[in-house]
């Protein structure tokens, strides 16, 4: 059955939790502190995504000429590593002014602990509600409250690849099916040729969702998270086992660096495809690469139609020391300016409807263009924290991890169903 855009949106992201206790925006015992700096933190500090948080800051300074911006950015690993030095501090109760999230459940924890302010009256005031789709205002809403504030939408499920060095050895066009890639494989391997990088554990982990999305389509990639596919089926196995032979013809075992190693072995024709999201199209025009000459990009095999999405937002923390200033950053995160400066250094669609498409040019043209057709199906990333909480995502690390080196779909399957049931 297919769905509509919206309803897949929603589906899988959806979080019922028990109603809390929030007060009002601005309404914190800290309130009434200074409003002439706010600290932000973030993991943007890659090619693209550098340039796009400091045209997002240049912007905010030029509009907020009193306020001290102070820059609080952790490399590494997709945001694990910020995340990890994030959770240190909410521990702490030394939160910054905002912090940098995915939409969707991975703020399901913090939440639960009654450590975000509510943001209904900023976008009431902002007239925000009209301004972001339905289907992405349902998965950063909690019990009718809202806890952050997006800056844009990515896209997970892209193969990467350089055209000449598919042309090089003969291949036409990059596969439409996993089953495709994995018959690719072996003219790849003659020449010598990686057929797919990979780099950290998140990059191996966002392999695996555009194998699984690929393999079973946008309704049973959406029921494993939400409980209504059957992981121990005979169609999820089947996935499974594709992806223990994808793989085993990467480069998992030997790679080094973030995902950005990764897409310069692509490039340099060391390794012919790699699974990224769309920040890389930022990363690839900042190293003075054309698009469609020296990199292109197409949805990843099996998945035509489907935009995996993920989005960035910020947040505002109970017991930031400058709660004034940090709404004022948030309101440029959800401003016109604000999204029309960061997204095309960022290499991302803007969250709201309403802004300069023509901004919007090559490949971010074309994820604009799919992500507002209705004939689009819609689906979370698990790897950026849409459809499951940050809880489960790490049991998920050490599964893929044991998988990745045992290839045992069904002990991937057992395990992933003790995990979802623990943290239930």
């Amino acid at each position: 059955m297919r769905r509509s855009r919206m309803g897949l949106l929603s589906l899988g992201v959806t979080v019922v939790l028990l109603a809390s206790s929030a007060c009002s925006l601005g309404e914190t015992a800290s309130s009434d502190q200074g409003n002439d700096k706010v600290e932000v933190f973030s993991w943007w500090t890659g090619e693209g995504e550098e340039e796009g948080l400091e045209a997002l800051i240049d912007d905010f300074t030029t509009k907020n000429p009193g306020i001290e911006f102070i820059n609080a950015t952790v490399s590494g690993g997709a945001g694990s590593n910020a995340k990890q030095v994030l959770s240190t501090r909410l521990d702490s109760n030394d939160p910054p002014d905002s912090y940098q999230a995915h939409a969707g459940l991975e703020l399901t924890g913090d939440i639960q602990q009654d450590r975000l302010e509510d943001l209904n009256a900023l976008y009431d005031r902002e007239g925000w509600r009209n301004k972001i789709p339905k289907g992405l205002l349902e998965a950063i809403t909690v019990d009718g409250r809202i806890y952050s504030v997006p800056v844009n939408i990515h896209r997970a499920n892209l193969l990467w690849y350089n055209p000449k060095v598919l042309a090089n050895v003969g291949i036409g066009e990059p596969p439409t099916t996993w089953n495709e890639f994995l018959t690719q494989t072996s003219v790849l391997k003659a020449e010598g040729i990686t057929p797919i990088a990979v780099g950290p554990l998140w990059t191996q982990k966002q392999l695996l969702e555009t194998i699984l999305l690929g393999e079973l389509g946008a309704e049973r990639y959406t029921g494993l998270w939400n409980g209504q596919t059957d992981w121990r089926s005979p169609q999820v196995i089947k996935a499974l086992t594709t992806a223990a032979r994808v793989f085993g013809s990467s480069d998992v075992k030997n790679s080094s660096g973030d995902w950005q190693s990764s897409m310069d072995r692509t490039i340099a024709g060391e390794a012919a495809y790699t699974i990224m999201g769309d920040w890389a199209y930022g990363y690839n025009l900042r190293k003075s690469l054309k698009y469609q000459t020296d990199f292109a990009v197409v949805h990843s095999p099996g998945a035509k139609g489907i935009y995996d999405f993920l989005s960035d937002s910020f947040t505002l923390p109970k017991g930031a020391p400058h709660p004034k200033a940090a709404e004022k950053w948030l309101i440029e995160c959800g401003s016109v300016d604000g999204q029309d400066v960061f997204n095309p250094q960022k290499g991302s669609i803007p969250a709201r409807t309403d802004v300069d498409q023509t901004k919007y040019t090559g490949y971010l043209a074309e994820a604009m263009a799919e992500w507002q057709d209705p004939a689009t199906e819609i689906v979370g990333s698990l790897t950026h924290g849409v459809t499951v909480s940050v809880e489960l995502n790490d049991a998920l690390d050490a599964i893929l991890k044991k998988f990745v080196e045992d290839s045992d779909p069904d002990g991937f399957a057992t395990s992933f169903m003790t995990a979802y049931a623990a943290t239930r």
